[in-house]
């Protein structure tokens, strides 16, 4: 498999990391980024090509590719795509259509297709920071112009870098920003929390931190692994009248659930909101 990147970010290298080797010779992957330190970075541990920019010798090879990513900031979307457009105009005049897997947050497939002259084979997906250390999750849905080969070329990518949820309906991908595209946050802020309660009941910075780090890890394979469902595997932690029954009575006297609840559904609107601000480009 022939892949282009466009964009050589924290994402893309993590991506790259995962198909270098595995899914496809690192010569068989270019990167196109105008950081030349990172292309730097990624041709010598993997093997790719690499350019500074889509044009001159570049385009050849992008427009070679089976598979374009388009891992580039959303705010620049617009213009990167007008620079595609001929690179995917030629490759369709040669009888080829290749996949264009978007990974930029809140750019709506819709939109992508009109700024590439309506072209449809477009998987928009949104994946998440654990992928880079092989951990991600990526929600992903395909536009109708994609054919059951690129949808399974665009689950192999992404898996390179964790679990794949598909869904069904584009909208839903504002649900997957909030829950596990911003989710990591979510956790990392909990964490936060139960380091500064250890240090105020005595621990060391070190020992709250190593500590609630091995919970949350801990807890959350144990979820994963176990038949019983969350609530069942909650209840079996908490003795009524006990210490964990303390803690969980506070937290709903304080409505922390139904406080993270409304914060997921704010970002899942601000994810909505910035999908029709930056789809209101050319």
């Amino acid at each position: 498999m022939k892949i282009a990147f466009i964009g050589g970010g924290n994402m893309a290298a993590a991506l790259v990391a995962g198909l270098a080797g595995k899914l496809t010779p690192g010569a068989n992957i270019h990167v196109v980024d105008p950081n030349p330190a990172s292309l730097e970075a990624l041709q010598r541990q993997y093997g790719v090509t690499v350019a500074t920019s889509a044009g001159e010798g570049a385009g050849a090879a992008i427009a070679a590719a089976e598979v374009l990513v388009l891992a580039v900031k959303p705010q620049v979307m617009h213009e990167v795509t007008q620079q595609l457009l001929p690179l995917l105009q030629a490759a369709q005049a040669a009888g080829r259509t290749p996949l264009v897997l978007s990974i930029a947050a809140g750019i709506r497939a819709a939109d992508l297709a009109r700024w590439l002259g309506g072209y449809q084979a477009i998987v928009r997906t949104m994946p998440n920071t654990p992928a880079l250390i092989g951990m991600g999750v990526t929600g992903m849905v395909a536009s109708p112009g994609v054919s059951a080969r690129q949808r399974e070329a665009a689950d192999q990518i992404l898996r390179a870098v964790g679990a794949t949820v598909w869904l069904d309906d584009e909208a839903k991908i504002d649900a997957v920003t909030a829950v596990s595209g911003s989710g990591p946050a979510y956790v990392f802020y909990f964490i936060e929390a139960m380091q500064q309660a250890a240090e105020e009941l005595g621990l060391t910075a070190e020992q709250g931190k190593a500590l609630a780090m091995a919970t949350f890890t801990g807890a959350a394979q144990l979820a994963a692994q176990s038949a019983d469902p969350v609530p069942v595997l909650r209840d079996k932690v908490t003795s009524k009248g006990g210490t964990t029954y303390a803690a969980l009575t506070s937290m709903e006297a304080s409505g922390v659930k139904a406080a993270i609840i409304t914060a997921i559904k704010a970002a899942a609107a601000r994810g909505k909101e910035l999908g029709e601000q930056l789809g209101a480009a050319g």
